[in-house]
């Protein structure tokens, strides 16, 4: 299958700590994968490098698809929900990206909304204010407005954190139902035994990748505890990693031959990188 993403040597750091070190590989079209990994791991700023949310100090993100086609969730602590807005309204944001700042909303499109509204199990909700809202009660508007934006790549980051067990339930219907139908989904996650249960890719990050492919081959206890200590062996004293061109040039020529779905394990020792911004 495709390539929907692909990382080339990819780095990022913070202040001369290594975020990401040396990450390569695919995300496939169609695929579900989680990323799951120690604190620190690199999750979240995998999913914002992805984005162009941060800056990466060496390699390189190519997506493969319309950047107005992937949608994001982020976690729910980076959302200001003080803006005195109703949960239509919110929902009707996932028009932005393809309708921009001045198409207007018409009646079809309202009823789409409360349509998404009443598949993530909140009709009637419309018009309460978003800061009236649960926890759980948020990150289901968040779903239903990307139902809305009806994306080819969805990048969840952490999206059950601190919700309920029957929210859960109903959102992992949600991304099944987007499985199903093709999209790419990439989580962030923590709940190893979910991750076995409905995700079918792992991607295990410790900074570098431990493991990536199959969640029953990745999510086996030699690699865990490999994650683990690779995560505790962090060196922020390490020399300048310096990224060359003619490597990132081989890589990317091996890429284009074949898709990499899983890849060996890297040294736990890591080096620092030259700051250029970027977060952890």
């Amino acid at each position: 299958m495709s390539a929907v993403i692909s990382l080339e040597n990819l780095t990022v750091s913070y202040r001369r700590h290594p975020a990401l070190h040396h990450i390569s590989g695919a995300f496939t079209r169609g695929s579900l994968t989680a990323v799951v990994g120690p604190n620190g791991a690199g999750k979240s700023t995998l999913l914002k490098s992805m984005l162009g949310l941060v800056r990466c100090n060496g390699g390189r993100v190519v997506t493969h698809v319309d950047t107005r086609r992937i949608a994001y969730l982020p976690q729910q602590a980076e959302i200001d929900r003080s803006f005195p807005i109703s949960v239509l309204d919110c929902v009707l944001l996932g028009y932005w990206p393809g309708k921009g700042n001045w198409r207007g909303i018409d009646a079809g499109m309202a009823a789409r909304a409360r349509q998404a509204l009443a598949a993530v199990g909140l009709d009637g909700f419309a018009s309460r204010a978003v800061s009236s809202l649960s926890v759980g009660q948020f990150q289901r508007v968040l779903f239903a407005r990307i139902l809305l934006q009806d994306a080819e790549v969805i990048l969840l980051d952490e999206p059950f954190n601190a919700i309920d067990t029957r929210t859960t339930s109903d959102l992992l219907r949600i991304i099944a139902a987007w499985h199903a139908e093709q999209r790419t989904v990439i989580a962030v996650l923590h709940d190893y035994d979910q991750v076995r249960r409905s995700f079918p890719q792992t991607l295990l990050l410790a900074r570098n990748v431990v493991a990536w492919g199959d969640t029953a081959e990745v999510l086996c206890d030699d690699n865990l505890m490999r994650a683990r200590a690779m995560a505790e062996a962090v060196d922020e004293y390490a020399p300048v990693c310096e990224v060359r061109e003619d490597d990132l040039l081989a890589l990317s020529l091996s890429s284009s031959r074949a898709h990499v779905h899983e890849h060996g394990s890297h040294s736990g020792h890591h080096h620092g990188t030259e700051e250029k911004g970027g977060l952890q």
